[in-house]
């Protein structure tokens, strides 16, 4: 039976206590001793919870006593962030202290990583902003976009019509609003925006001219309430602005430091050729990154932008990873009771002897079939981070376990059975 594994970032963070803290939990495969009830029979007082930079060891209880996905190991953390959720009074159960500490174990294990053949670094994951507005209120979506900075996930994505009410930018003003209440969140976030759609009725607010780009770029600055964007990504191309004037603009922004890097959305193989070697030419950057629609079920850019990223360095962050909600256990869902829209109910039609194989398999892994999709996309070439867009703190907070998941060969095999995919071009095809 193929398995799943807690990944190296995670493994490499269990070892043995400091002296003079009391040790509970099972290592090595050790039966656990007695479980401590309290705080003080783990040997923890409040002083060593609240203590800036103390080393506390916490065990972990049993999984089935935790979580599913908890093992039954000691993990060793560092208390040095102090906030009012870790300070732990001396009453609290083992089994919220295990889980507080697997909540910095997290943080403290994000392994960031290069935003393609840049040096800007990302988190593994990036929060989607989509539903702040028309899904997620304000409070809920301030609250979210918090919480991610607290677990370790330091970059965002939006764009100027989300909010999809046109020319206001209304998931764009949420987040400037949540930049505005300071604390250093705009700081430690790396901000994606993106442009070409359309802000107004008027021929000139959309797409990519020079003058689209100036004026959309000053209208997200004044939204999100800062005086730069780390990456100002092409949201479509557009076939009717040569790359010429496209990188021209961009080279302005980018000399009135108000953007830093430049990615792409939906571009195919070769648009992402023609930008680069444009760029080149123009003794430019060029685009770091590129997003695409890309998940188990949706696996057409394997074909040739794929290619393309990972020769020119690209970094990939893959929208729609759960496939509009049909890779994240919608088959568990309607089992509960849970009702799905029209949409979602013709799509399971379509797909569902995949989606039956795909939630068998994910049974057999002990693994939430969210959580697996999303592993499956950080195993892809170019891949750097899927967009996750959790409606709530639940959504968020369980997307971490994507990044505790291993899949070895036998189960990454398995999925590609289910869901069949492409060799690049023109082998796929041709010989």
């Amino acid at each position: 039976m193929p398995t799943s594994s807690v990944s190296q970032r995670a493994s490499r963070r269990i070892g043995t206590a400091s002296a003079g803290v009391s040790l509970y939990g099972a290592t090595n495969g050790a039966s656990p001793r007695s479980a401590p009830t309290t705080a003080a029979e783990a040997g923890l007082s409040t002083a060593d919870i609240t203590a800036n930079a103390a080393r506390v060891t916490v065990a972990c209880l049993p999984s089935t006593e935790v979580t599913t996905s908890v093992p039954s190991v000691v993990v060793t953390m560092e208390r040095n962030r102090g906030t009012a959720a870790r300070r732990m009074p001396e009453n609290t159960p083992p089994t919220l202290l295990a889980w507080s500490a697997l909540q910095v174990l997290r943080v403290e294990s994000m392994d960031y990583v290069n935003l393609g053949r840049s040096g800007l670094r990302v988190s593994p994951l990036c929060l989607g902003t989509m539903n702040f507005g028309p899904q997620t209120t304000e409070e809920d979506s301030f609250a979210i976009m918090d919480k991610a900075l607290e677990l370790g996930i330091n970059f965002f994505d939006t764009a100027n019509v989300y909010g999809w009410k046109l020319g206001e930018g209304i998931t764009e003003q949420i987040v400037g609003r949540w930049f505005a209440q300071g604390g250093g969140r705009r700081e430690k976030t790396v901000i994606a925006t993106k442009l070409n759609g359309a802000m107004s009725d008027w021929p000139n607010d959309s797409k990519l001219s020079a003058l689209n780009i100036r004026r959309a770029c000053d209208a997200s600055l004044k939204r999100l309430q800062t005086d730069y964007i780390d990456i100002y990504q092409a949201h479509h191309v557009d076939r009717d602005t040569p790359f010429e004037e496209f990188w021209e603009a961009m080279e302005v922004l980018r000399q009135q430091g108000k953007i830093i890097y430049v990615g792409s959305s939906n571009f195919a193989g070769w648009h992402i050729a023609k930008a680069q070697e444009t760029a080149d030419k123009r003794n430019f950057t060029g685009l770091i990154s590129e997003q695409s629609h890309y998940n188990l079920l949706t696996r057409t850019v394997e074909l040739e932008v794929l290619p393309a990223c990972e020769d020119y360095g690209l970094g990939v962050i893959p929208w729609s990873p759960l496939a509009g909600g049909l890779l994240g256990g919608v088959l568990r869902k309607i089992d509960k009771g849970r009702s799905a829209d029209d949409r979602m109910v013709k799509q399971l039609e379509k797909h569902r002897d995949k989606i039956e194989a795909y939630e068998k398999l994910c049974d057999e892994l002990g693994e939430n079939p969210a959580d697996v999709a999303l592993a499956w996309l950080l195993k892809q070439r170019a891949v750097v981070a899927p967009i996750i867009g959790p409606r709530t703190m639940e959504q968020l907070e369980g997307s971490l376990r994507t990044l505790e998941i291993d899949l070895d060969e036998q189960t990454l095999a398995r999925l590609d059975e289910i869901f069949p995919g492409h060799r690049t071009a023109p082998e796929d095809y041709a010989w």
